[in-house]
């Protein structure tokens, strides 16, 4: 049985390789056995940063929905491997899921490219946490989601779109606070909207969790805070933030399947958690997991000396899942930053965070402004 498995996988592997110039890897040999019951999804993975982990925790979530018989993770080539979450995919990924690995940022690929990396198979879900514009593979992921007839294509946008005027009220709300046209995820809103797809765009915030591919922003607290630094927040602290674990990502994003009439007709949701903190906030509950007594928040005039390495906006910046919750019966968050920063900061100290070389000089521009 298992040399049986091993030559078709050899098989398949010669044939993907005479197929595309741009052949892909896989990391795992495919085990899909599709019925006709159940439906296929496709997650669209980029190569890290900030949505670094977001289909590494999709996917473990959705091979237990029962509307998903298989799932395939494109995964663009750039990613670092030696890194989380990728470094997870064989051990931690459940046998339900191939990962295929092909290079998403070249702008040449087209949707028979893409076509041909998948072996010519089809997706009823694609979740896409990938494209940034509708060019190279972010324009064939939905020219081939149309050739398909995808029941969903699940867009993982981003809040950083907003641009919040005069009257915004906050959390901001999806259909009455302006965005940035020219974004390129608008732009790929729109390319979804002209081809007809039934798209549901989520717009995350700031993303942190077990697995993650980014750490900026809580470990700019905790660096601070164990060298026993001045915090520099910008005035008046009170700014609320929404920090999300990508565990609740990934479960916001799988809400379209349990309801997606009603996703694609409301369309544009926030992507955040409804436990909201103030930035003063979040630095003494970092010191207080790092047993820190001492904690020095120096506020300072933002507009009048800038932003820094600080990790949030200047102003208030927050979404929070209220539509989901009305449109979707999304429960809401399950994860809290407050719990969560005690294993946090324990694999900040197995990061080295403790001893590793931080520059301060620009904390030290914006101090030395305030004292002046």
């Amino acid at each position: 049985m298992y040399a049986v498995s091993a030559f078709l996988v050899l098989i398949a592997l010669q044939a993907t390789d005479r197929a595309s110039a741009f052949a892909p890897s896989r990391w795992r040999a495919s085990r899909v056995s599709s019925t006709s019951l159940n439906a296929a999804a496709l997650i669209v993975q980029n190569k890290g940063g900030g949505h670094g982990e977001i289909g590494f925790q999709l996917a473990k979530k959705l091979a237990i929905h029962d509307k998903i018989d298989s799932i395939t993770i494109l995964q663009d080539d750039a990613c670092n491997e030696a890194k989380e979450p990728f470094s997870l995919y064989n051990a931690d990924l459940p046998s339900s899921v191939t990962v295929v690995k092909a290079p998403l940022g070249d702008e040449s690929v087209d949707a028979s490219t893409m076509q041909s990396w998948l072996n010519g198979a089809k997706f009823e879900y694609i979740f896409d946490n990938n494209s940034k514009g509708p060019t190279g593979s972010g324009k064939a992921i939905c020219d081939c989601a149309k050739s398909w007839d995808c029941n969903l294509y699940v867009y993982v946008s981003s809040a950083g779109m907003y641009k919040p005027d005069d009257s915004t009220t906050f959390p901001m709300d999806e259909a009455t606070t302006p965005i940035k046209e020219s974004a390129g995820q608008a732009q790929q809103d729109a390319y979804a909207v002209e081809l007809g797809l039934p798209l549901v765009s989520f717009r995350p915030q700031y993303i942190y969790g077990p697995n993650s591919n980014k750490y900026d922003y809580i470990d700019w607290y905790f660096d601070r805070l164990v060298r026993q630094q001045p915090l520099p927040i910008p005035s008046p602290g009170t700014q609320k933030v929404s920090l999300t674990n990508s565990q609740d990502v990934a479960s916001l994003l799988m809400t379209p399947l349990d309801n997606e009439a009603a996703a694609v007709q409301q369309r544009y949701f926030n992507c955040g958690t409804d436990k909201l903190y103030t930035y003063d906030e979040v630095a003494y509950m970092c010191a207080e997991v790092a047993g820190i007594d001492n904690i020095k928040i120096e506020h300072y005039d933002g507009e009048a000396l800038g932003k820094a390495k600080f990790p949030f906006r200047m102003t208030d910046f927050y979404v929070a899942p209220d539509k989901a919750k009305e449109k979707l019966g999304y429960s809401g968050a399950q994860c809290d930053l407050k719990e969560d920063l005690k294993w946090y900061y324990e694999g900040y100290v197995s990061r080295g965070g403790l001893t590793r070389e931080v520059d301060f000089s620009k904390d030290q521009e914006i101090l030395g402004g305030v004292s002046a």
